[in-house]
């Protein structure tokens, strides 16, 4: 995987706020490049560095493993639970997972400049990653 592609999708990351969440397949919209599994790939080898529990399936499910850890950083912030959560911290039974249609982040204009600038960036270094030499020179 490319090292622009992933700090890419870390830096729209970054940009979620609190309480709210995505699907991994809308960072990838959002970039305008690659799809649900390569985000998912990106996060799942260099997404500590960033609030990681914002970027889920589009089930709303916690990024396996982590449900715990998860779990606890969506009580915090406040995101919007469906099912059985109090059970799981309880007794470790019980599904839950995220309402990602009430959690869903709906970015504000501020925040699709500079989504924008992060996907025109990736543009830009794909290209010129992909262009033939004789394009490269100057």
């Amino acid at each position: 995987m490319r090292m622009e592609y992933v700090e890419a999708v870390l830096d729209v990351v970054a940009l979620i706020p609190a309480g709210s969440a995505v699907a991994y397949g809308d960072v990838a919209e959002l970039l305008g490049s690659g799809g649900p599994r390569q985000v998912g790939s990106v996060m799942s080898h260099h997404g500590s560095s960033v609030p990681w529990w914002r970027v889920l399936k589009a089930s709303g499910d916690a990024p396996p493993g982590h449900e715990r850890e998860a779990l606890a950083q969506y009580l915090v912030e406040e995101t919007p639970l469906l099912g059985s959560y109090t059970e799981y911290l309880r007794t470790g039974e019980g599904r839950w997972r995220v309402d990602l249609m009430a959690a869903r982040w709906a970015p504000s204009d501020g925040e699709f400049d500079r989504i924008d600038a992060v996907a025109e960036r990736l543009e830009r270094s794909l290209h010129k990653l992909s262009a033939p030499d004789d394009e490269m020179t100057v």
